[in-house]
This record gives C-alpha cells, structure tokens and sequence, in this order.
C-alpha cells in the first residue's frame, strides 16, 4: 500500500513501531521532538509497522496518542500487525489512554485481514 501511495505521489513516511517510539523518545529527550513529530504529520500517509511487538511504556503511548489526535483529518494512518487487534488493548497499556487510543482508530479506521505470501521480497528494492 505504501508502495502504491508513492507511485502516486503521495508522501509516505513507514517506521517499525518499536523504531518510531524509540526515535521518539530520544527526540523528546534531545529537544527535537516537535521537529519530528512535524516531518511526521506532513506525510500524507504514515506506515506503522508491526504494531504490538512489544508493550508501550508510558511515554510511548502518549506519542501515540498525540500521533493519532495530530493526523487526525490530516492524513492517513496504516497500522501493520501481526497480533490480533482484540490484543491491542493490552499491549498499548494504561486504560485510560488505550481506550482513547483506540476510539480514535476503530471509528476511522478500515481493517483489512491479509492471509497469504509476504509481498516483501517484490518491493524491498524499491
């Protein structure tokens, strides 16, 4: 999908979720963080990949929070997971905040089940 978002001109910006969070928060720590949350929200489409791997801290699911509340009516979110979305819950972590991350995804989202061969070998040299 990332792929076809570019062929098409628009802008894609594809992180691994446990790199994104962890880029993240060092940035919040270096001072950089608005600049890279702004390179962020200027995407047209942001590819998080597999989402869940790994519980969030409580740093990391406020970045995600504001992620989700930022892009918001902005620009598309494609989350990537192989854990079922049931999950989730647990893996983001705090109720309150999983609850309010995952209003903002169910109500806007489109969730698409894949079964089948990995297309990553095809497109890794793009």
């Amino acid at each position: 999908m990332g792929h076809q978002a570019c062929q098409q001109g628009y802008k894609v910006f594809y992180r691994n979720s446990i790199k994104l969070f962890d880029e993240l928060k060092v940035a919040k720590a270096d001072g950089s963080y608005n600049k890279e949350i702004k390179k962020i929200e200027n995407q047209d489409l942001l590819i998080i990949d597999d989402f869940g791997l790994k519980p969030f801290d409580s740093v990391q699911r406020l970045i995600l929070l504001e992620l989700l509340e930022d892009r918001h009516g902005e620009g598309s979110t494609l989350i990537t997971s192989q854990l079922p979305v049931n999950k989730w819950y647990d893996v983001i972590g705090d109720p309150t905040i999983a609850d309010a991350i995952l209003d903002r995804l169910v109500h806007s989202s489109h969730r698409i089940d894949l079964d089948g061969d990995t297309l990553r070998d095809k497109y890794k040299n793009c």
